[in-house]
């Protein structure tokens, strides 16, 4: 693998880690190489965005060693996007746990000391009750799984040109802004899209300009 050269994108990795909530009580850890799940259509997290996410790295240390940056403290915010979106909460070990036997089950897919390059690790959990009405779910998911990055912005860890775009809110003020909800996300795809499409307008507008000087 060209450790230089990876994006911020999905790789498949060896394992994933699982915990369902059924009945009142969470499952044993489960370890699977699956990469789908199958899931009820009328899950609460397909309908009304019961779902949350987090994100964590873990680096190889220039001695070797592997290391997870502050995993107890993506551990506690976790938790409290469960109690905010009423999903069941898992305890602060079970997430430790899982990070801790997702990247030892993946060690061959942490990048190499000084390559820029990290392995990232993201725990999910969805509400998967079925259901037609808007309420808690009883029954959840959460699945911890791993990809190998690079930098989020191909630039780098340098300073990037930003758009202040007034025209979108992403969190309504008492929403769910302040914890790590899926459905505060798309708002942004908006921007993003509205931010390509003004850098191809700029692109075609300065052209001819800079073809005729």
């Amino acid at each position: 693998m060209d450790w230089g050269a990876l994006g911020f994108d999905y790789r498949k990795t060896d394992a994933n880690v699982r915990y369902y909530y059924t009945d009142g009580k969470w499952s044993e850890m489960e370890i699977t190489g699956d990469e789908y799940i199958k899931i009820h259509m009328s899950a609460s997290c397909l309908h009304y965005g019961i779902e949350l996410f987090e994100g964590l790295k873990a680096f190889r240390g220039v001695d070797g060693k592997v290391r997870l940056f502050r995993v107890e403290e993506n551990a506690k915010r976790l938790q409290s996007s469960a109690e905010r979106l009423c999903l069941p909460v898992p305890t602060i070990e079970m997430i430790v746990k899982a990070c801790v036997e997702v990247v030892k089950r993946n060690e061959k897919y942490i990048p190499p000391y000084g390559t820029g390059a990290s392995l990232y690790l993201r725990p999910v959990m969805f509400g998967t009750t079925a259901g037609l009405g808007v309420k808690p779910a009883k029954d959840a998911l959460l699945i911890v799984y791993c990809s190998p990055v690079g930098a989020y912005f191909k630039e780098g860890i340098k300073p990037i040109r930003v758009i202040v775009n007034p025209d979108y809110d992403r969190a309504a003020p008492r929403g769910t802004g302040d914890v790590k909800s899926a459905a505060t996300m798309p708002p942004a795809c908006c921007r993003v899209k509205t931010v390509i499409n003004w850098a191809i307008r700029i692109s075609c507008i300065s052209m001819p300009q800079s073809i005729s000087t």
